[in-house]
């Protein structure tokens, strides 16, 4: 059995694995390391044609996703386990960031419910307690992308993916200046001279206190540089 699990309920099925059958999540899904199910919404669509949406009551422009739709598509994700966590990423949700990612590659089993159109029926949030997730102060076309990039920040926490663990440590919003997150330093790597441009002295020392030294400070600079909101 995999360390971790996502239930993933979209109208697209075809979307996944997509970036996920790649690269460090693509081999640990190989590794059994994390594993996915499918649950086409499409599947539990009304009438011969499968709708899965209505006109929003109150009037306004484009259709809603309808709960006796995605209802018995989450009672069949929920039917093994009732207390998995629902996550539907949604423009009004709780941003995602490394703490959330964190968190969310602590469970063993997750379900992501990837809306379209205008979204979903409200009562689905409510009836299903689903935590809303954001990626960003934009819209996308559908959720599925958004999970994506979730499971893609979820999967590389995890036991066994990262060869070397130390790498989580160095990364943005892992490092740490008193207290705060701090962006990850500038990187170098050969040829140590490239158009004129030299790297550091300092990262040729082989003085692994002063390195370090600056790496820090390089980190704290380029969060005032980037993003100074994170050290407020």
């Amino acid at each position: 059995m995999s360390i971790f699990h996502a239930s993933i309920l979209t109208l697209f099925p075809e979307m996944f694995p997509g970036s996920l059958n790649y690269s460090l999540a693509g081999k640990a899904l190989r590794s059994n390391i994390w594993s996915y199910d499918i649950i086409n919404i499409r599947d539990f669509g009304l009438t011969k044609h499968k709708n899965v949406d209505a006109e929003a009551y109150g009037g306004g422009n484009g259709l809603i996703m309808r709960p006796d739709v995605i209802g018995p598509a989450l009672d069949q994700a929920l039917s093994k386990n009732p207390e998995i966590t629902i996550y539907y990423p949604s423009p009004r949700g709780k941003l995602f960031n490394q703490d959330f990612a964190h968190k969310i590659s602590k469970k063993k089993e997750i379900i992501i419910l990837c809306g379209r159109f205008e979204g979903i029926d409200e009562r689905i949030i409510e009836e299903y307690n689903a935590e809303q997730i954001s990626i960003g102060d934009y819209i996308l076309s559908g959720g599925e992308v958004a999970a994506n990039v979730i499971l893609d920040s979820v999967i590389r926490l995890l036991p066994g993916v990262l060869t070397n663990q130390d790498t989580l440590r160095e990364e943005s919003f892992e490092r740490k200046d008193n207290g705060k997150k701090i962006l990850e330093h500038p990187l170098y790597t050969k040829p140590s001279i490239w158009r004129s441009r030299k790297i550091p002295e300092v990262l040729l020392s082989g003085n692994h206190q002063e390195i370090e030294k600056w790496k820090h400070n390089q980190s704290v600079e380029v969060t005032k540089k980037l993003r100074p909101d994170l050290l407020k």
